[in-house]
């Protein structure tokens, strides 16, 4: 099952580029719909609770120990889901993204979908660092071929920092060789590395290596500063693609590999990450608020909450980590949201700026719907999925050091206002910032005096009246991803019922961590009749 969830979108890359021009968005749209149906297959036959399962495992390099291996638990079969879902929404809302080459684009998003299913099902460390280090050709060439200006050199540099990580990962998964083989046959088997006994100092460095990588892949204070330049470049289906789905990547392989092989040291580092973590949360929502590019804004909220998955992750308790695995489903549905409805203004604006727009709110008012509730689930309103998430996250985080929870309390503060104040900006006011774009030269305009102004005026009031709202097939494209918002903000067992036993088994089975039992005050004799 899982190798053809794998191959599916993989074929559909290959065939693509030879097909006419016409029908590549077609194809590929249907290719992603068959796609999501072997996910949904594949999540019907998964027994919840149960831990791994779909395994397949086939020898492949028997000298070294690697095996062709896949499989899913609770972690990987919801990453299995957030893609299979994101990438035909991306496709139908980006209608006309890639129009000058749509064949490339397409065949680079399934690739891109391919090769991240892989690495969510990969239980063979070997096969993981292939397929993680493989996304980034798909990745690279869907940034630095489709964008805006500049877009080339923010695509050099996204490569330049996931190259790095890898690198440093590589030189750690080489040192897993090394351990293996001194214990007996080499292996790279998820259930063989688990079960080794690593030294302490070897631990600690291999964990480094891999929690390196996973950093910068997530990203996570002070290795993120890819991040804003390549959503700012790329255009917002692509920008999609990296963070709601390519980035789970870092916090995943945390969860997968730190956690599940290095236990020891990931609590020995627990006090540097969480400082790291809290800094993301306060400096990605601080930057966020500065901007005036909507996809670089957008882009660093998401540095803020992947520090609050770190967070939850490395408390290093079963409501942490399962608040972590809910927002990382969450953070993707949102964030989708976000950047797919701020491409609809760019397509109408002709700017990603938040300066050149303005008043767009009675022209386009389902448009400012949907941006406002995905900008409320961003700032974690109470009623929206992410809000589910960032409690349990914050819960755990005071209950590991009170400190902790009340800095990264201050980023749902900064979050509303970096929301509200965008939303603000760009569909209320008297849209006067929208003039310059009447006279051709696409610059904001400015009032003048006696006539001037008033012809300014009339040219702002018919250029706001005549920005057409929302399509149906846009709305359409959106419509999951709200629903999703609203449902699992009201109803999140489904997402816990898979999460919490992963959870549970990762710290107690593979950490050795047990949640503290609940303290209860004697009863007093007088209340029990004593």
């Amino acid at each position: 099952m899982l190798t053809v969830l794998i191959l599916v979108p993989l074929v559909g890359a290959l065939v693509i580029p030879f097909l006419p021009a016409a029908t590549a968005r077609s194809i590929a749209i249907g290719v992603s719909a068959g796609t999501l149906g072997l996910g949904v297959a594949a999540a019907t036959m998964y027994d919840v609770g149960s831990g791994m399962q779909l395994e397949e495992k086939v020898s492949w390099i028997e000298s070294f120990g690697v095996h062709y291996a896949l499989g899913v638990d609770g972690l990987g079969i919801l990453m299995v889901l957030l893609t299979v879902v994101i990438t035909p929404v991306v496709m139908l809302a980006g209608w006309h993204e890639g129009e000058e080459a749509p064949r490339s684009y397409y065949a680079w998003m399934l690739a891109l979908e391919a090769l991240s299913l892989a690495v969510f099902c990969a239980t063979d460390v070997f096969l993981f660092y292939v397929v993680f280090e493989a996304t980034l050709i798909p990745a690279y060439f869907l940034v630095g071929g489709f964008g805006k200006e500049g877009r080339g050199a923010a695509a050099s540099k996204f490569l330049m920092f996931q190259l790095a990580g890898g690198l440093v990962l590589l030189a750690s998964v080489i040192g897993l060789y090394v351990v293996s083989s001194q214990q007996g046959e080499p292996s790279y088997l998820l259930e063989d590395l688990q079960d080794l006994d690593i030294s302490t100092g070897a631990g600690r460095w291999l964990f480094v290596g891999f929690f390196v990588a996973f950093a910068i892949k997530a990203p996570l204070f002070p290795v993120h500063t890819w991040l804003a330049d390549t959503t700012e470049k790329a255009t917002p289906g692509v920008s999609v693609m990296l963070v709601c789905v390519l980035d789970k990547i870092g916090t995943f392989g945390m969860l997968r590999f730190c956690l599940g092989i290095f236990p020891e040291a990931s609590q020995w580092a627990t006090p540097v990450v969480v400082t790291l973590a809290v800094i993301s949360i306060i400096y990605g929502a601080l930057v966020a608020i500065a901007q005036d590019d909507v996809l670089r804004l957008i882009g660093l909220t998401s540095l803020s909450h992947f520090g609050f998955i770190t967070l939850g992750i490395f408390v290093f308790s079963t409501q942490g980590s399962s608040g972590a695995i809910l927002y990382m489903v969450n953070h993707g549905i949102g964030t989708a949201a976000l950047f797919l409805v701020a491409g609809y203004l760019i397509s109408r604006r002709g700017t990603t700026l938040i300066s050149e727009m303005g008043g767009l709110e009675k022209a386009t008012p389902v448009l400012a719907g949907l941006m406002l509730v995905a900008g409320l689930a961003t700032l974690g309103l109470p009623g929206l999925s992410p809000f589910v998430s960032e409690f349990l996250v914050l819960l755990a985080a005071f209950d590991y050091a009170w400190w902790v929870g009340a800095f990264a309390v201050t980023g749902i503060v900064l979050a509303a206002i970096y929301v509200l104040w965008m939303y603000q900006r760009i569909f209320t006011g008297p849209g006067h910032e929208i003039a310059g774009a009447a006279d051709g030269h696409g610059h904001a305009g400015h009032d003048g005096a006696g006539a001037s102004s008033g012809s300014t005026a009339t040219a702002v009031r018919s250029k706001v009246e005549t920005i057409p709202d929302a399509t149906p097939r846009e709305i359409l494209a959106v419509a999951p991803l709200m629903v999703a918002l609203v449902l699992f903000g009201f109803f999140p067992q489904p997402l816990l019922d898979v999460s919490n036993p992963y959870a549970e088994q990762l710290l107690q089975q593979q950490v050795g961590v047990q949640d503290d039992a609940p303290e209860v005050p004697p009863a007093d004799d007088a209340e029990t009749g004593e």
